[in-house]
């Protein structure tokens, strides 16, 4: 009997999960019984058979400073990623995203297993700052899978082969939401205005964002008392923020549930959202956002000096225009987050003029192409077959 390709994948956040997940599920649509996974992610890729030795929330460091601290744990769960690896013996291990945390794991399996296949899904921004990291990262890994069709130059003259496979943020279908069936949950009329409030995936996220989302909500629910308040939130966080928003004076409802979630981001009327994939997601749901981000003040000043682009925001930077107002560092603040989201509430022609540019940056990241997830399958399989796995 044949013993079934085993795959290791490594994922160190909510969005790395995501990515996980997609791919197993492709995988397994191609292979049946034919591969089992072994590896460190979320719920979403535990779902698809990835159960992991600990809680990814521990790995989830936001900042360069902040992570001095944490340093002991990611060295201890990076020795565990490892022993995993070590003991499984996988054909190919896929590191996903969390450029500190992935490339420690792969110099660990390169150092007790030289002959596996080591592929990394979604590179470090090279293009927008630290361009050194496409360097090390070929010396590290075998292959990249890359979602961003302008990488490739970066990595391939550095000697790492690179597959573009497309954003899977792209390729999320929110054709099944139902807006309705949102509004029922949270007792809200079919005309009650929504704001849906995304203050991140990380413990850091929520403990610098937040605050500043939070004296959004207070100003703007005292203005509009009839304001509906929504909080899909990350299962990496999702206690946090259900703490956090227990003390509030109003309601305000957090929801975990996958397909509600997307319910709520078809119902929203505007969304207040922490930078990150989820800005995409919202695009395509045809939701007007704003965007706020904070970092720890002295990461912050680092980074300010090494990021390029004056935009954060992926469909922002492809559209090389502020589509949706970006609110940073001390600019994120409630004052002037509650006004850019109160103009939004009051204006529906300002919705649906960002709602369009919002589409129209969508098409320049390259929304309707294949299925991400499948072709990072196949290009795993095609490497696989070329080493005779």
């Amino acid at each position: 009997m044949t013993r079934p390709l085993t795959v290791m994948l490594a994922a160190a956040e909510a969005s790395g999960d995501s990515l996980g997940a997609g791919l197993a599920r492709a995988l397994k649509a191609r292979l049946s019984d034919g591969v089992r996974f072994v590896g460190v992610g979320g719920s979403k890729m535990a779902a698809e058979g990835v159960q992991s030795p600990f809680d990814i929330a521990d790995l989830s460091i936001l900042g360069l400073f902040e992570a001095i601290p944490a340093y002991p744990r990611i060295r201890r769960r990076v020795a565990e990623t490892a022993a995993l690896a070590a003991r499984e013996r996988p054909d190919v291990a896929i590191l996903i995203d969390s450029w500190g945390f992935t490339l420690r794991v792969a110099h660990a399996i390169r150092k007790a297993s030289p002959n596996t296949l080591l592929v990394k899904y979604v590179g470090p921004q090279v293009w927008a700052t630290r361009p050194g990291r496409a360097k090390v990262l070929a010396k590290a890994v075998d292959h990249l899978l890359t979602i961003h069709s302008f990488d490739a130059p970066y990595f391939e003259k550095e000697g790492l082969p690179t597959t573009f496979v497309g954003n899977p943020a792209l390729a999320k279908d929110f054709s099944k939401a139902d807006p309705a069936r949102l509004r029922t949950a949270i007792g809200a009329g079919p005309d009650d205005p929504i704001l849906l409030v995304l203050p991140g995936s990380r413990p850091a996220e929520i403990k610098l964002v937040m605050p500043a989302f939070e004296d959004a909500v207070n100003l703007l629910k005292d203005r509009r008392p009839a304001l509906h308040v929504v909080i899909p939130a990350a299962g990496t966080v999702a206690e946090a923020v259900k703490a956090r928003v227990a003390g509030w004076p109003y309601r305000a409802h957090v929801i975990e549930d996958e397909q509600l979630k997307d319910d709520a981001f078809v119902a929203a009327t505007v969304a207040l959202a922490c930078s990150g994939t989820v800005t995409t997601e919202l695009a395509l749901a045809h939701a007007p956002m704003v965007i706020g981000y904070r970092l720890g003040a002295l990461t912050y000043g680092i980074l300010k000096l090494l990021f390029k682009p004056p935009w954060i925001t992926m469909f922002n930077i492809a559209a090389r225009d502020f589509v949706a107002p970006e609110f940073v560092q001390d600019a994120c603040n409630g004052p002037a987050l509650a006004k850019a989201v109160g103009e939004r509430l009051d204006d529906a022609g300002l919705r649906s003029r960002q709602i369009a540019a919002q589409d129209a940056a969508l098409e320049k990241m390259g929304r309707g192409g294949p299925d991400p997830s499948e072709i990072a399958a196949d290009t795993v399989l095609k490497l696989l077959a070329e080493r005779g796995n």
